[in-house]
């Protein structure tokens, strides 16, 4: 079995009376993470010490003496600071700058000694008794992360992170799922959903025909904040400020909550079609094709994948890139393969060849899968079998088609 990992945030409501209480751990924890990486640190990287037996044996007796942390979180800060110092000694061994870790903000780390999860509340070891703090949960949880893993039973909460940013308190869980890996015959006879995103109209058109998400209305949506924006900026006022990064934050996340609908149709089609692999196009290549393309639809490009990639890991489902040239004019019926700048019109596609009509779109989705397939083969990677899905059943590399059953 293969191990999932996603990171949820979740605020916590500790009772006024315990805040001295966290507050003090959160600085203990910090000089006892401090108090390991002075220690190990070394500007020569053949002296510097991220062991961790090294670093617990030289640290863990004084630490305990000069805090009131009990043993799993003097553990933990050790943890912490010997992950830093790691990091300190891939650079210097690179040759890049770095200095000694300096610890300064709140964090606390978790680990399941000292952090118990319940159905509405967490209890947290501190320098004192144990703090018990409610969960602050969404009121509408739909297409949220605590909908799709908060309280699913093959989801299990694990280590965690506690974190105080403005007077609020902070807990990033990290739930972990086991999920069956992708065999080797799989990966042999790969069936790969091919994807093509654009910037008008579909915001994502797969190989099997399916359409997802409104690209017209996210750019009418992000058009109406940049006139708002421009106005307020005009204005120049504290209130003017913030009001630009309330509304920057509401279009953020309804932009999230549109796109998430999408990876969700992708990945939804990817299983439904027994596919092993998600064919995207390059985005380093793909602005090459899109060259208007605004930063807000290149982040959109982005996330889409982003969220694609994790979710498509809990099924298994590889997700890879190819390069998009000719994606669009190309014809993929068949064998014919006939590219031309005259294919394409708008989202109209008909083969000046074989006289094959098709949305373009969908076209161009058929063709990004192709291209995964003829890599594969290309390389020799023993994918002889591979094939596209496509509507009602899938083609091979030679052209032959299978329908569904």
């Amino acid at each position: 079995m293969a191990e999932v990992v996603r990171n949820i945030q979740v605020k916590l409501n500790v009772p006024e009376s315990r805040h001295s209480d966290v507050d003090q751990t959160f600085e203990e924890f910090r000089q006892a993470a401090q108090h390991v990486a002075d220690y190990g640190w070394s500007d020569d990287p053949d002296h510097l010490i991220k062991a961790k037996n090294k670093l617990h044996k030289a640290t863990y007796t004084e630490v305990r003496e000069k805090t009131n942390l009990q043993a799993s979180l003097v553990q933990s800060a050790r943890n912490l600071a010997a992950d830093a110092l790691s990091n300190c000694k891939d650079l210097l061994e690179d040759d890049k700058n770095t200095s000694k870790p300096e610890f300064r903000g709140t964090v606390i780390v978790y680990n399941g000694r000292t952090i118990t999860y319940n159905d509405d509340h967490v209890t947290l070891a501190t320098t004192g008794d144990r703090v018990t703090a409610e969960y602050v949960l969404p009121h509408d949880d739909e297409d949220t992360p605590f909908e799709e893993y908060w309280n699913e039973d093959d989801w299990e909460k694990k280590e965690a992170t506690l974190h105080k940013r403005d007077g609020e308190y902070y807990l990033h869980v990290a739930i972990e799922k086991e999920v069956e890996p992708v065999t080797d015959e799989q990966t042999e006879n790969g069936v790969v959903l091919g994807v093509d995103l654009n910037v008008d109209g579909y915001v994502a058109v797969t190989s099997t025909g399916v359409y997802l998400g409104n690209a017209d209305e996210l750019n009418h949506k992000r058009d109406e904040y940049e006139r708002r924006r421009g106005n307020l900026e005009q204005t120049g006022t504290r209130s003017a400020h913030l009001t630009i990064q309330s509304i920057g934050d509401k279009l953020a996340e309804w932009s999230r909550h549109r796109l998430h609908d999408v990876s969700n149709g992708i990945v939804r089609e990817a299983v439904e079609n027994d596919c092993t692999h998600i064919a995207f196009e390059r985005l380093t290549w793909i602005w090459t094709r899109i060259s208007n393309a605004s930063k807000f639809q290149q982040w959109a490009f982005r996330e889409v994948q982003r969220q694609v990639e994790y979710k498509a890991e809990e099924h298994g489902i590889e997700v890879e890139t190819v390069a998009p040239q000719y994606t669009s004019q190309r014809c993929s019926h068949g064998e014919c393969g006939f590219t031309h700048e005259d294919n394409r019109d708008s989202d109209e596609f008909e083969c000046l060849k074989c006289g094959k009509e098709l949305h373009a779109d969908y076209n161009a989705a058929r063709n990004v899968a192709w291209r995964l397939v003829q890599n594969w083969l290309k390389s020799g990677s023993g994918r002889a079998t591979s094939q596209l899905a496509l509507k009602s059943g899938t083609v091979n590399a030679n052209g032959d088609f299978n329908a569904s059953a």
